[in-house]
């Protein structure tokens, strides 16, 4: 069947083994000095473990694949403990991934007497009834569903006058951008997040004005080394001054760093770079120079 999956670039990947504990499925192993994947089953395609990637080494492909197995996870799974169970659940409801969700606790009620824990307490977790339910589902709600409510304004009907863009060129998209294109030379460069301008109000005025833009999405985008090749080229053909990294606070939005971070490593120039990271609502969480 074809299904999304993990793809690993055996040349960008450095054997750090940063991402493995982020694979609550234990999909991932470190072996001969390379992140292997040694398990189609366990692999939810889910991409939690990407942004935990300091080279951008991993990615998500549609391929051929073995159906994942929710019980095969859980029977891996019930020994690490309950902090490690919990966080796998919430990570399937986070995508709406009911199905394997109901699997996992069916499997979890099925085999009680096994765990060192009572899995009511599991439950009320995942399901936002006990202690730290303001996370349910922080884990990568980048796929979630969610409402974000608004408070109506006190003083009547808003007029909004028209505000212009503050684009300065096309394409945007990093596999349609040109390193080598004019209005990069010399400029700042802004890398966002596909999301982050529809969770900011003002991302024309205060992020994009005075800046060249790229958006790419390292979850989504397939061939994102070809992203990396490209950062090196604006570094040191376009000469480009600053990069501000605009992201998400999902983790796998942190891969648009990593990209950064392994373009300068194999660039001979440097490059000031900032962060931000937006929240879902669009609040400013962190912003600092990296």
């Amino acid at each position: 069947m074809k299904r999304d999956i993990l793809k690993i670039d055996e040349e960008l990947c450095d054997g750090c083994g940063q991402c493995v504990p982020n694979c609550h499925e234990g999909a991932l192993q470190v072996i001969d000095g390379k992140v292997r994947l040694t398990s189609e089953l366990m692999c939810d395609g889910l991409g939690a473990c990407i942004g935990h990637c300091p080279v951008g080494a991993i990615t998500i492909e549609t391929r051929e694949a073995e159906a994942y197995n929710e019980v095969r996870v859980m029977e891996q799974m019930k020994n690490k403990g309950k902090n490690t169970i919990i966080a796998h659940l919430k990570h399937l409801k986070a995508h709406g991934e009911t199905g394997f969700l109901k699997e996992g606790v069916a499997y979890l009620k099925e085999h009680q007497h096994e765990l060192g824990f009572d899995i009511r307490e599991v439950i009320s977790e995942v399901h936002g009834h006990g202690p730290g339910h303001e996370h349910v589902g922080r884990g990568c709600p980048g796929s979630r569903a969610m409402v974000i409510e608004r408070p109506e304004s006190n003083n009547g009907p808003r007029e909004f006058a028209d505000q212009p863009s503050e684009l300065r060129q096309w394409p945007v998209q990093m596999h349609l951008l040109n390193p080598n294109a004019p209005y990069l030379k010399g400029s700042d460069l802004l890398l966002a997040a596909d999301c982050v301008a529809y969770t900011i109000g003002n991302f024309h005025s205060k992020y994009l004005k005075g800046k060249s833009l790229a958006i790419a999405c390292p979850k989504l985008d397939h061939g994102t080394d070809i992203y990396i090749e490209k950062l090196k080229a604006m570094i040191d053909l376009a000469k480009i001054n600053t990069i501000t990294v605009l992201m998400m606070e999902v983790p796998c939005c942190g891969g648009l760093l990593q990209l950064v971070k392994a373009a300068l490593a194999g660039s001979s120039g440097k490059v000031p770079v900032k962060q931000l990271i937006i929240s879902l609502a669009g609040e400013v969480l962190t912003e600092e120079w990296v």
